[in-house]
């Protein structure tokens, strides 16, 4: 079965959902690593007073009993903490008092298209669901892939490589997931300790200048097998779903996959990974400037994604606006923000590159129950010869 994950809720209502369809019957879930994930999203210098309110955990309310999933579709309920403060104004139900529209569209926002498409006169139908926020609820389904892509052995990590103008050192040789125990220890989820030390002088700064900042982090997956995804479609090439996934977060603006848009001023002997052939090891590479993915398909090895991400559109010194009531010049809505949101950004892609991956394993491997998957791995590893890295 495909995997499917959908969510719904809005940034003040009184809650996110997330339902994840198409887990194979039998996956050992740990709740302690689901909300330990929902409290990741929340790290991070330049976090504004919003993460001070809510505690994100994820309560299942289907699909799981007594710690393993049952085939069927997995529903998970993030509480909203602020909806006690937002109860009237958004309220499911009609309320007694009338409520103030917002008519004020931040430029970089979703506000303006939303309200033109859906023909709304309150910006806030639109900006609520298209908050950040949201993302919260991605995480929790994240969680659940995550924790059958573990089941398979494949891990997913991420680190920030730059924000503003500072970017952290090259890693002097491989990565492996050991590499990453520790870096959220990092307030800015880096790994290099003196680069990580400025990205917060940087955010600082502009802090206090009223600005947001934007920056780039990476997300990696270890023990992908080669052939995931596919070459015969444009639909079926997996990093066209990958870019598509980690393009829907909220301020992504750019995804480069391997070495990216490096690559558009190499010469061809200095842009592919040359293929090796021994009998320890089978096919392998020396380099991996594809990222771990050609032509739509994984290679086996290390998947590497990074994902550009601006500064956030909700500025404490708003930006010029127009009123949609009176077609007046006014400022933008000014409401609650973060100065940045890098950080929190790559746990929010570590959960879109697990759906996506954990997908390409559904749709390649299928299997009712998880052994059944396990089995068909097996046999897929033995025919290609392949071993894990």
């Amino acid at each position: 079965m495909p995997l499917h994950v959908v969510t719904a809720g809005e940034s003040h209502g009184p809650g996110l959902t997330c339902v994840v369809e198409g887990l194979p019957a039998g996956l050992e879930l740990d709740l302690a690593a689901i909300d330990g994930d929902m409290a990741r999203r929340q790290l991070g210098h330049g976090r504004g007073g919003r993460m001070k309110i809510e505690k994100d955990s994820a309560q299942v309310t289907a699909g799981v009993r007594h710690g393993r999933t049952l085939g069927g579709p997995v529903a998970l309920q993030v509480a909203n903490r602020d909806y006690a403060n937002w109860e009237e104004r958004m309220n499911p139900w009609p309320v007694e008092n009338p409520v103030p529209e917002v008519h004020l569209p931040r430029p970089g926002h979703a506000d303006l298209a939303g309200v033109q498409k859906f023909g709304f006169t309150d910006v806030r139908n639109v900006l609520e669901r298209a908050s950040a926020r949201e993302t919260a609820a991605r995480v929790a389904g994240g969680a659940l892939a995550k924790a059958f892509l573990r089941a398979l052995g494949v891990h997913v990590v991420s680190h920030v490589t730059q924000i503003g103008s500072i970017r952290a050192s090259e890693p002097s040789g491989d990565l492996a997931p050991s590499d990453f125990v520790d870096v959220d220890a990092s307030p800015v989820r880096c790994l290099d300790a003196d680069a990580a030390k400025a990205m917060v002088g940087e955010i600082n700064v502009l802090r206090k200048r009223n600005e947001s900042i934007g920056g780039i982090f990476e997300v990696r997956a270890f023990g992908l097998v080669p052939g995931l995804g596919s070459h015969v479609s444009w639909e079926q090439r997996l990093d066209g779903r990958i870019g598509m996934a980690l393009l829907s977060i909220q301020a992504a603006k750019g995804v480069g996959l391997g070495d990216g848009f490096d690559l558009a001023g190499r010469p061809g002997s200095e842009a592919h990974d040359e293929i090796f052939y021994s009998d320890e090891r089978g096919y392998y590479r020396e380099t991996n400037r594809s990222g771990g993915l050609e032509g739509g398909m994984t290679t086996g090895e290390p998947l590497i994604a990074r994902v550009a991400m601006k500064p956030i559109p909700t500025l404490t010194k708003p930006l010029r606006s127009v009123d949609i009531s009176t077609h007046e010049p006014a400022q933008a809505l000014r409401e609650r923000t973060d100065s940045c949101v890098v950080p929190a950004a790559g746990v929010v892609g570590e959960a879109m590159l697990a759906i996506v991956l954990a997908g390409a394993y559904r749709d390649k491997f299928g299997g009712d129950h998880i052994d059944d998957v396990r089995a068909s791995i097996d046999a897929y590893r033995a025919r290609i010869g392949w071993k894990p890295r």
